[in-house]
């Protein structure tokens, strides 16, 4: 009953936000409630591989994939997977040692390698050539080890390290949800995101990834906004509940690769309401507080989503909250929301840390009855504010900011249909490279 009256909240609130879509851009003043964001799960593989003009060397690792993904296929390995050590004191590289990895502020961009070798080798060879150091990517749990616990499939992210970090040079963010069936048979309908029932679950795959590339994935992303209901297997947000998951996830990566970082994962900016979202900042607070004031064993980089849906990037929280009939209805509206959270990081005096931003950008949807449309911005604009966000951060958020990772190198089987393909900064074509404006002028962006 509870599940089934937070749905209809949750359709409540979408319809409400919806109805803000239509109309004169200027005229709208989205509601406090949950604001929507693109859904990032890559989207399952439903044909053959991308149409080329000629057989490539990376289509030869296609052959012999099933499309279940991490249930089927030769390269599936059912083993006794190596439980994680008990949380005792993991070795742990330094802070500085972090800042020399992580550069601020550094680059990088959202890619989708999973499901097609071809596409991949030719999205990474644009994020390199666009002088952008980062790869962000997501490895499902349930695609690794999602047949049953120690029934690991490699074979796809072999291919993703190999080629990202082995060939292309790139340092690969690796962002880890996605719970397999088994790991929490109660949060699975309709492919529900949530913590496993047993934490220990998580922390032995997690152990098992960071052995497996060691020194090849430099950072891993624990979870993907935590304070929404969505994330967290539609129960209300618990940052209590989060950072014991944060806990056992650090002590397992540091357990088997010291030199890792770990980044808490990047909280949606919203005002809530609970218990279908909470603000990010009061989540935030909620954290340090379950810490005990202090982050260290939970994360080496705080991890945050900035979106500047209708703000350039100069404008401040306090000028969106006091203009809230053009911006919104609330401070959060902003990509300088991230100023937020950073002073929620001072209050507690952990100012050693950076703040690495996993995912931002400005959506160009031009559809009237979509939910983001009233803040969607031109092709022109979104290239422009990008470079500003970049510009921005190395002129005022020096040496707090760390890696800067935009949304998205397309999808491929994203359409206009899709609300992400309006975030993108490159077309979803192949074998054909078709570009938008954006990326020509992210890459001509000095990065120094």
């Amino acid at each position: 009953m509870q599940k089934r009256w937070l749905m209809v909240t949750l359709m409540a609130l979408l319809v409400l936000l919806a109805a803000c879509g239509g109309g004169d851009q200027a005229d709208v003043t989205p509601t406090t409630a949950l604001t929507l964001k693109p859904t990032f799960t890559p989207k399952p593989e439903t044909e053959t591989t991308a149409p080329t003009a000629e057989p490539t060397a990376t289509e030869a690792v296609v052959e012999g994939q099933t499309e279940e993904g991490a249930t089927g296929g030769e390269a599936q390995e059912n083993e006794q997977p190596t439980p994680a050590p008990e949380p005792t004191s993991p070795p742990a590289a330094s802070t500085s040692d972090f800042m020399d990895v992580m550069t601020s502020p550094d680059y990088g961009m959202q890619a989708f390698m999973w499901w097609r070798p071809e596409v991949a080798h030719r999205d990474l060879g644009l994020i390199r050539d666009a002088g952008f150091r980062w790869v962000k990517q997501d490895f499902a749990w349930r695609e690794i080890e999602g047949a049953a616990k120690g029934a690991f499939d490699w074979s796809r992210p072999d291919r993703i390290v190999e080629m990202a970090h082995d060939e292309f040079g790139l340092k690969i963010l690796a962002r880890v949800d996605r719970q397999p069936a088994w790991a929490n048979p109660n949060c699975t309908g309709g492919g529900e995101m949530g913590p496993p029932q047993n934490l220990q679950d998580y922390a032995d795959f997690l152990y098992a990834m960071a052995s497996r590339y060691k020194g090849r994935i430099a950072a891993y992303s624990i979870w993907n906004e935590p304070n929404l209901a969505r994330e967290w297997c539609n129960q209300p947000p618990n940052p209590a509940e989060y950072v014991e998951m944060l806990r056992v996830a650090y002590n397992a990566i540091k357990s088997a690769d010291p030199n890792a970082i770990v980044i808490s994962a990047g909280l949606s900016p919203t005002g809530g309401p609970m218990p279908v979202a909470m603000n990010d900042v009061e989540y935030l607070r909620g954290m340090y507080e379950a810490m005990g004031g202090n982050s260290e064993g939970y994360f080496d980089v705080l991890g945050a989503h900035a979106p500047g849906f209708k703000a350039p990037p100069e404008v401040s929280p306090d000028e969106v909250e006091a203009n809230p009939d053009v911006y919104g209805k609330g401070r959060w509206f902003t990509f300088r929301r991230v100023e937020d959270l950073r002073a929620v990081m001072e209050e507690y005096g952990d100012t050693n840390r950076r703040v690495a931003i996993l995912e931002m950008g400005w959506t160009t949807d031009p559809r009237p009855d979509s939910p983001y449309h009233w803040h969607a911005v031109t092709p022109e604009q979104q290239a422009e504010y990008l470079v500003r966000a970049y510009q921005f951060a190395k002129e005022n958020w020096r040496p707090w900011i760390g890696l800067m990772s935009l949304i998205y190198v397309c999808n491929y089987d994203w359409t206009p249909d899709d609300e992400q393909y309006y975030w993108c900064i490159t077309e979803p074509a192949y074998p054909e490279t078709i570009v938008r404006p954006a990326y020509e002028a992210l890459k001509a962006m000095p990065k120094d």
